[in-house]
């Protein structure tokens, strides 16, 4: 399983400058992905991407314009959808003849909330 840290944005800047001074080393995730928040994550994981995300794993378009006639989305914003979703790490795209193949990165997710600080962490597979 991956992990994402989920972190706001202000408390990663200040780590990142009690890094960059010196008086903290970087921690193991440095650099890796990060959420502001659960509810970020789970504002990208509305019932539409979800039924999107369905689609491209079970159904493989070979294709982004096959998979807009397979959802019946307009295809500027699947494409904008897609690359949200391709920057969390939830689909990658390869390059076959020249179209740009959607596929699904990852299987589960399971979000670990710290009730007692901003700690919470996001895995998946």
């Amino acid at each position: 399983m991956k992990n994402v840290k989920i972190q706001s944005h202000a408390s990663l800047r200040d780590e990142m400058k009690l890094v960059a001074r010196g008086e903290k080393k970087a921690p193991k995730d440095a650099g890796g992905m990060s959420f502001d928040s659960v509810e970020a994550l789970l504002r990208l994981l509305t019932p539409q991407n979800r039924e999107l995300l369905a689609a491209i794993r079970d159904k493989k378009p070979q294709s982004i314009a096959e998979l807009a006639k397979l959802t019946g989305r307009a295809q500027p914003n699947l494409t904008r959808t897609l690359g949200k979703l391709e920057a969390i790490g939830f689909v990658h795209f390869n390059t076959v003849e020249r179209r740009k193949v959607p596929t699904a990165s990852v299987q589960s997710l399971q979000i670990n909330i710290d009730p007692f600080s901003q700690n919470d962490r996001l895995e998946f597979a």
